[in-house]
C-alpha cells in the first residue's frame, strides 16, 4: 500500500527528502486536549494505572445506596412516608484497555469511528399503567 507523498525542504535547501504522511486512525488522536500542552493524570478505577484525564474514558454513575429488594423493606419501616434515600454518586475513570476489557466501550469499525453522535439512551417506560396479572383474570372466571 502506498501512502501519499509530500516534499519538504530540510535544513539545506539543496536536499529534498520525501516524507510519507502516515494514515491517522482517529481525528483527535484519541485525546481531547486541543491546544493544551499537558493534562493531569487520573487513576484508572479498574487497574490503577495513570491515563491522562483527556484520554481516559469517563463515566458518571448515580446509584441507590441500597438495592431494590431492601428498598421496599426500608420504605415499609420508615417513619416518614415521603423519605427519599440518598444516592451514591461516583465518577469513574478507565484507561482504554480496561474500558474495552470491561465492555464500557466497544471496538468500532473504521466507518463507525467517524460517527461522533452519542449512542441513543434507552429509558425505562413509565410504570403508570400496569397490566393486570394473569392469575387475577382467571380467578374471576
Amino acid at each position: 500500500q502506498s501512502y501519499p507523498q509530500r516534499t519538504c525542504l530540510c535544513a539545506s535547501d539543496s536536499q529534498k527528502h520525501l516524507l510519507y504522511k502516515m494514515p491517522k486512525k482517529r481525528r483527535n488522536s484519541g485525546r481531547s486536549r486541543h491546544g493544551r500542552g499537558h493534562t493531569r493524570l487520573v487513576d484508572c478505577t479498574h487497574c490503577a494505572c495513570k491515563p491522562a484525564k483527556d484520554k481516559a474514558i469517563k463515566r458518571y454513575i448515580v446509584r441507590n445506596i441500597v438495592d431494590s429488594g431492601a428498598m421496599n423493606d426500608i420504605r415499609a419501616a420508615a417513619a416518614y412516608e415521603q423519605y427519599n434515600l440518598p444516592k451514591f454518586y461516583t465518577k469513574n475513570y478507565y484507561c482504554v484497555s480496561c474500558a474495552v476489557h470491561s465492555r464500557v466501550v466497544r471496538v468500532r469499525s473504521t466507518q463507525a469511528r467517524r460517527v461522533r453522535d452519542p449512542p441513543p439512551r434507552f429509558r425505562r417506560k413509565p410504570e403508570d399503567k400496569k397490566k393486570p396479572a394473569a392469575g387475577a383474570a382467571t380467578a374471576k372466571a
